[in-house]
């Protein structure tokens, strides 16, 4: 049987790495190389991951395994060490665990006095379940801000039905142990983390490629048109054509639909009204060793555009050459808006003049800079996306089309999500 796999992503590369030998797999991928937001760059010695700082962690024990196959002993292993960047202080991640650390008494007492004597309502969108979860002090000291940078879209017109189980509540005695300096720890799963010693995260793609045989996939290969034939279907990107049994999209929904005829207008009304956010990382190459030993600093702070930076070298010190270090911020778009449209030089020379502002890098040190930019970065959850999304995977279904991957599904899966329903298709199939 011939299988047709849209997307050399993380998830279409787990589908075709495990189909067996009852499948023809071929995978058909958009860019030059594969990966998806799961992909590094080496310049000078120096490895970047440019789809945002990702490491390997989960509950998911079978995941854990299943990636260490693939790395075949090309993992170390970390312990977190992320900060909030709070009125020049390095509060530690997350921010309810960190109390101890906030500037002044009177910031401590506000997130306490706001959690224990917190009479926000019943929360009707994601704004509101932030206060009535946290209470007033932390909402507006951090969750509320960052978030609003995070998501570039307005937190009360977003839903909240994907947070249980994404962020965790916290526990009355951590917050209190935590604002009288007792020690706690919050996101317990993500404590410890696995990542390639080489090669960056890209690495994990390129286990999955060295599983697949020549010809197996098809890169530089935009879909324009997939026609259904007959009980099977046919892929064109204008000049060649392939056809295949049966077709797993992993590409995102967007072009899937772009790419069919005769899409009703109410799922052409439904695909449109799904949104997104882009994503900018600049990477900056540092002389010396001398930068902070935390992995990554959430910055809630709206002056300074990157939500997060990330410590390359303290996921693998092979990211760096010797006495060098690195860093790279990562900044939410809206794809074609303002901050998307600034030029490269403008928007590295910002981050670079935040992170001296802030004394996390000497900018004369500077070695070089690089900016990339991902259209596809967070699925948005505002408050239509529950009625939206259901009408096009419903239509999608009807088609016969297998739907896998975070904006094939448009659904905020994480790396170990992916493969897991990556592994839950293969089984289907």
């Amino acid at each position: 049987m011939k299988a047709g796999i849209l997307g050399g992503g993380l998830t279409g590369l787990t589908i075709a790495a495990n189909l067996d030998s009852r499948f023809e797999a071929r995978v058909l991928e958009k860019e030059s190389d594969c990966g998806g937001l799961c992909r590094s760059i080496e310049q000078e010695g120096f490895t970047f991951d440019y789809g945002g700082a990702h490491i390997i962690y989960s509950k998911n024990q079978r995941y854990i395994d299943y990636v260490g196959s693939l790395l075949n002993g090309n993992r170390g292993r970390g312990r977190r060490n992320n900060k909030v960047l709070y009125k020049n202080s390095y509060v530690k991640y997350p921010f309810e665990n960190g109390l101890h650390d906030l500037p002044s008494k009177q910031d401590i007492f506000e997130c306490i006095y706001g959690y224990l004597c917190n009479n926000n309502p019943k929360p009707a969108n994601f704004k509101e379940w932030i206060c009535h979860t946290f209470g007033d002090g932390i909402a507006r000291k951090y969750l509320i801000p960052y978030n609003e940078k995070i998501w570039n879209y307005p937190l009360d017109k977003m839903s909240m039905h994907w947070v249980d189980g994404r962020v965790p509540r916290p526990p009355l005695e951590d917050v209190l142990k935590s604002a009288i300096g007792i020690e706690t720890e919050g996101y317990t799963h993500q404590l410890y983390f696995y990542y390639p010693e080489k090669g960056g995260i890209q690495a994990v793609i390129k286990a999955l490629e060295n599983k697949l045989t020549a010809g197996e996939i098809i890169t530089n290969y935009e879909i324009k048109k997939v026609v259904k034939k007959g009980n099977g279907w046919r892929v064109s990107d204008g000049s060649k054509e392939f056809e295949f049994d049966c077709l797993i999209s992993a590409i995102p929904v967007f072009e899937l639909i772009t790419a069919l005829d005769n899409v009703p207008a109410k799922v052409l009304k439904a695909v449109k009204g799904l949104k997104y956010n882009s994503l900018i990382c600049v990477m900056v190459a540092v002389e010396g060793n001398n930068l902070p030993d935390y992995t990554a600093v959430y910055v809630p702070d709206p002056g300074f555009k990157p939500n997060r930076i990330a410590f390359p070298r303290n996921f693998s010190s092979q990211n760096c050459p010797q006495g060098q270090s690195s860093v790279v911020a990562e900044i939410t778009a809206n794809f074609g808006d303002d901050t998307w449209q600034m030029d490269d030089e403008t928007i590295a020379n910002h981050v670079v003049q935040g992170l001296s502002d802030t004394g996390v890098v000497d900018s004369s040190k500077v070695i070089f800079t690089k900016v990339k930019r991902s259209k596809y970065a967070y699925v948005i959850y505002d408050l239509d996306y529950q009625s939206n999304i259901r009408t096009v995977r419903e239509y999608i279904k009807s088609l016969g089309i297998h739907l896998c991957g975070r904006f094939a599904e448009f659904e905020y899966l994480n790396m170990d999500a992916c493969v897991e329903r990556a592994l839950e298709q293969v089984k289907a199939l």
